[in-house]
C-alpha cells in the first residue's frame, strides 16, 4: 500500500458515518445478542478459542451481523477476506479461494471468508463456493436478513451453524447511544452534547431495535444543531423528532416477515380474535402489502375456516373486495377491515374504525416480533422452531381455545369494541367472555412462554450417538427422574446450563444434548468425580465438553468467576442438593445469585420426612405390642428431631428457604417407588453402632434398649434378608425463578 492509498483510507475512515465509525472492534465493546455471545455461550467460546466453523448470521438490519463478523476478524489468527454479495461475482469468489489456498500452502493459515448479504448470491455463485467450504479451504461467515433455509443453498446451510440475531432492546440502544456520546476518538466525546432524556427516549423508540437507525438519527441531530454560546449542542425532543420521523417497519413482501405476518393474521382470524386480527392487518398495510392479496387470502379463509357455519361469509368478503376496487385507497381500508372483522366474529358493523386504532398503535408503539407460535410453521419448524406452541382451534370444543395472538407487549390491548346494534349485539358477550379467558390464560402462563429457537447447527451424528448411548446407559428409574426434571421448563439451543451435583453425569449429558449452541457447566464436590466426568467426556470435541468445576459450595462462585466472569445461567438443574445441607438458606442464596431475572432453577429433591419407614415391614403381631408401638414412635422421632437438620425437613421447609432467598417456587410432590433388595449387608449397616453419621440403630437407642434393638435386628435378618421390597419416597419437583420474574408461580403440595 502506497502513501496515497493509506491517506485515502484514513480520510475515508474519518469521514465515515457515525454508525460505521462506532462499530465495535472487540467482543467487550459489542452490545446486545447475549443469547449468542454472552458469557459461556458456544459462539463466544469458539471466538475466544479461535475454533470457528462455518457460520451464518440471520436477523433484521442494524442488529450487528456485519459488526460481529468484523469482531471475529479482529479476534482470529486466520486470514480474513470480506465480500459483499451485491457487488461480488464468481470471479471474486475464485480470487478469494486462490488466496485461501496460497495462505494454507505457504503459512498453514486458515481463511475466514465473510459474505455480507449472502442471500444475494445466485445459485451459480453459491455453487461455486460450496466445494471450498465443504473441503475446509475457507470457513464461511455469511450475513443475511432473509431466512437462510430458503434463500441460501441447502448444502451450505447444512454445513453451517445458524445464529439468529434479535432486534436490540431499548436498554441496548440506550447503551449504544451513550457509547457514541462518550467515545472521544470515534464518537462525540470531544464535543459537549446534551441529549435530553425525552429526546433519547424518542430516538430509541422509533429506531425500533435498529442500532444503525439510532446512530444515523443521532448523527443528524448533532451535526445539524449549532452550538450555543457556551459551545454546548443541545438535542431537544423537537430536534430528535426531526432527525428520525418515521418508524422503520421490517416488512419485505417477499421475505420472512411477509410469510410470518400473513400466517399470524390468518391464525388470528381463524382463532376468532378480532383484536389480534386488526393488529396484524395494520402491520401488513403499514408495511405496504397489496390489499388485493389480503382480500384473496380472506376469500380463501372464508371458505376454509368459516364455510357453512356462515354461508354469507364469502358473499360479504367478495362484496367488500368489489367495494375496495371502486373506492381505492385510503378509503378502501374500511371494507378491508370490515371483511376481516366479519370473518373473525361474523357480524357486519361500523366497528371497522378499530382498524385505525390498530394502525395508530403500529405507528406509535415499538414494533414487536411475531410470537413464535404464530410464525409460519410450514417452512422451518424443524430447524428454527417456528410455530411451536400454536394450538389449532379446530381441535378444541366450540372450535376455540384461550391463547394469545397479539405480541407480548400488546397483550390485553382492545382494538375492536362490539356495538349494541343489530346482529353485533348478540356477539358482544361472546367476545368479552373470550377476552377474559385469554387474559386468564396469560396470568396462568399457559399462553406465553413460547419456545424460541435462535440458533441452529448441523447435526453431529457421532456426537448424537455418543450422547444417546450414554443416556441409554442410565437405569430406568434414573432416566425417568431425568426426563421428569427436564420437562419442568423448555430448554433452548443457545442457553447456558449449570448442572449441580453432577457426579453421575445423569443431568449433564441430557443438558449437552439440549443446548448444542449454548454451554454446560458441571459442578462436582470431589476430584474423583471430576476425573470420572472428564474421562466420560473425552470422546467429545473440546468445544462441546462440559466445563467441570470442583469444590464445595463456598468455592463455587469463585471458581465460576475465574473461568467466566459475570456468568449467569439460563437454567440450573440439580437433584438432592439440600439432602445433606444443614444451612439450606445459604445454598438458596447462592443459587439465587447465579440466576438472571429470566432464569429458571429446576430441582428434584427427595424429602427425608416422607422417606420409607422400616417398621411396616415387620407384622405387628410378630412383636410385643408395647415394643412395636415404642419402635414406631422412636422411628418417627428421627424425622422430627429439631437437632437433626439433615432429615427433619419436608417441602414446607424447602419452600421457606428458597423464598427467603428472593425466589418464587412452584412445587409438585410426587410419590416415588423403587425396588430395593434387602441384603444381609444392608440390614447390618442399618443396625450397626455407627455414630458418624448415626445409623438407624443409633437413632433408636434414644428410646429402645440394646436388647430390644438386637431383637429387631434378628427379626429383620430372619424374615427380610434377600427379599425385594418397594422403597417409597416423596420427591419434590421444583420450578424456581427470581421473584420479580415469576409472580404466577405458587407453591403447592
Amino acid at each position: 500500500m502506497d502513501l496515497f492509498e493509506q491517506h485515502r483510507l484514513q480520510v475515508t475512515e474519518a469521514e465515515a458515518p457515525l454508525a460505521a465509525r462506532m462499530r465495535p472492534r472487540v467482543l467487550e465493546e459489542f452490545i446486545g445478542q447475549d443469547h449468542m455471545i454472552g458469557p459461556g455461550r458456544l459462539l463466544r467460546r469458539a471466538i475466544q478459542a479461535d475454533q470457528l466453523s462455518s457460520l451464518i448470521f440471520y436477523g433484521p438490519p442494524g442488529t450487528g451481523k456485519t459488526t460481529l463478523a468484523r469482531v471475529i476478524a479482529n479476534s482470529t489468527r486466520a486470514h480474513f477476506i470480506a465480500l459483499n454479495a451485491v457487488l461480488a461475482g464468481v470471479k471474486d469468489i475464485r480470487e478469494a479461494i486462490a488466496t485461501a489456498q496460497e495462505r494454507r500452502g505457504r503459512y498453514d493459515q486458515r481463511t475466514l471468508l465473510f459474505v455480507d448479504e449472502v442471500h444475494r448470491f445466485n445459485k451459480a455463485q453459491q455453487d461455486a463456493l460450496l466445494p471450498w467450504v465443504e473441503n475446509g479451504t475457507v470457513i464461511l461467515i455469511g450475513a443475511t436478513t432473509e431466512n437462510p433455509y430458503f434463500e441460501v443453498n441447502k448444502a451450505l446451510v447444512s454445513r453451517s451453524r445458524i445464529f439468529q440475531l434479535r432486534s436490540l432492546t431499548a436498554a441496548d440502544l440506550r447503551a449504544i447511544a451513550q457509547q457514541a456520546l462518550q467515545d472521544r476518538e470515534r464518537g462525540y466525546g470531544d464535543r459537549s452534547v446534551k441529549l435530553a432524556p425525552e429526546a433519547l427516549d424518542h430516538l430509541v423508540n422509533v429506531a425500533n431495535g435498529d442500532a444503525r437507525a439510532l446512530l444515523n438519527a443521532l448523527e443528524l441531530a448533532v451535526e445539524t444543531t449549532p452550538p450555543d454560546e457556551t459551545g454546548a449542542i443541545a438535542i431537544s425532543l423537537a430536534v430528535a423528532e426531526e432527525s428520525i420521523q418515521r418508524r422503520a417497519v421490517l416488512y419485505d413482501k417477499e421475505g420472512d416477515a411477509h410469510f410470518d405476518t400473513i400466517s399470524a393474521f390468518i391464525k388470528s382470524v381463524r382463532g376468532s380474535d378480532p383484536d389480534a386480527a386488526l393488529y396484524w392487518l395494520a402491520r401488513m398495510v403499514y408495511g405496504g402489502e397489496d390489499p388485493r392479496f389480503l382480500f384473496r387470502r380472506l376469500l380463501i379463509l372464508a371458505s376454509e375456516d368459516v364455510g357453512l357455519a356462515d354461508p354469507q361469509a364469502v358473499v360479504v368478503v367478495n362484496a367488500c373486495a368489489q367495494a375496495f376496487d371502486r373506492m381505492g385507497l385510503p378509503e378502501g381500508h374500511y371494507p378491508l377491515a370490515q371483511a376481516t372483522l366479519y370473518l373473525a366474529t361474523a357480524p357486519k358493523s361500523n366497528s371497522v374504525m378499530g382498524f385505525f386504532d390498530a394502525l395508530t398503535a403500529v405507528k406509535q408503539e415499538r414494533e414487536a416480533e411475531v410470537p413464535n407460535p404464530l410464525k409460519d410453521a410450514s417452512r422451518d419448524r424443524q430447524s428454527m422452531g417456528h410455530g411451536e406452541g400454536y394450538r389449532y382451534p379446530h381441535a378444541y370444543r366450540d372450535h376455540w381455545v384461550a391463547q394469545q395472538y397479539l405480541p407480548r407487549s400488546l397483550q390485553g390491548q382492545v382494538f375492536y369494541q362490539p356495538s349494541d346494534q343489530g346482529y353485533e349485539a348478540q356477539i358482544g358477550e361472546t367476545v368479552e367472555r373470550r377476552r377474559e379467558a385469554q387474559i386468564a390464560a396469560v396470568l396462568d402462563s399457559q399462553a406465553i412462554d413460547p419456545l424460541e429457537v435462535l440458533t441452529f447447527g448441523p447435526r453431529d451424528r457421532a456426537l448424537d450417538r455418543w450422547l444417546q448411548r450414554t443416556l441409554d446407559q442410565m437405569g430406568e428409574h434414573w432416566g425417568h427422574l431425568r426426563d421428569r426434571l427436564f420437562a419442568l421448563a423448555p430448554f433452548q439451543r443457545h442457553q447456558v446450563v449449570l448442572d449441580l451435583n453432577a457426579g453421575s453425569g445423569l443431568l449433564t449429558w441430557e443438558a449437552l444434548r439440549r443446548v448444542p449452541e449454548g454451554g454446560v457447566y458441571a459442578w462436582v464436590q470431589t476430584a474423583a468425580e471430576a476425573e470420572s466426568l472428564r474421562e466420560q467426556a473425552a470422546a467429545l470435541p473440546s468445544l462441546h465438553q462440559p466445563t467441570i468445576l470442583t469444590g464445595d459450595w463456598s468455592a463455587l462462585e469463585a471458581n465460576l468467576t475465574a473461568i467466566a466472569p459475570g456468568i449467569r445461567f439460563d437454567r440450573i438443574v440439580g437433584r438432592n442438593l439440600f439432602i445433606q445441607a444443614a444451612d439450606k438458606s445459604a445454598i438458596a442464596r447462592q443459587l439465587a445469585a447465579l440466576l438472571p431475572p429470566e432464569g429458571t432453577l429446576l430441582l428434584a429433591e427427595a424429602l427425608p420426612r416422607h422417606s420409607q419407614r422400616l417398621y411396616p415391614w415387620l407384622a405387628a403381631e410378630t412383636l410385643d405390642a408395647d415394643l412395636y408401638q415404642r419402635w414406631i414412635a422412636a422411628e418417627e422421632r428421627i424425622y422430627t428431631d429439631p437437632a437433626n437438620p439433615l432429615v427433619n425437613w419436608d417441602e414446607t421447609d424447602l419452600v421457606q428457604a428458597l423464598e427467603a432467598a428472593g425466589l418464587t417456587v412452584r412445587l409438585q410432590v410426587e410419590p416415588w417407588i423403587t425396588g430395593r433388595t434387602l441384603t444381609p449387608a444392608v440390614i447390618q449397616s442399618w443396625f450397626s453402632d455407627r455414630t458418624d453419621p448415626p445409623s438407624y440403630a443409633t437413632h433408636l437407642a434414644a428410646s429402645l434398649t440394646p436388647d430390644e434393638i438386637a431383637h429387631l435386628h434378628q427379626r429383620f435378618q430372619q424374615t427380610l434378608a434377600h427379599q425385594q421390597r418397594p422403597w417409597r419416597r416423596a420427591i419434590a419437583f421444583c420450578t424456581i425463578r427470581p421473584a420479580a420474574a415469576g409472580p404466577d408461580l405458587a407453591a403447592s403440595p
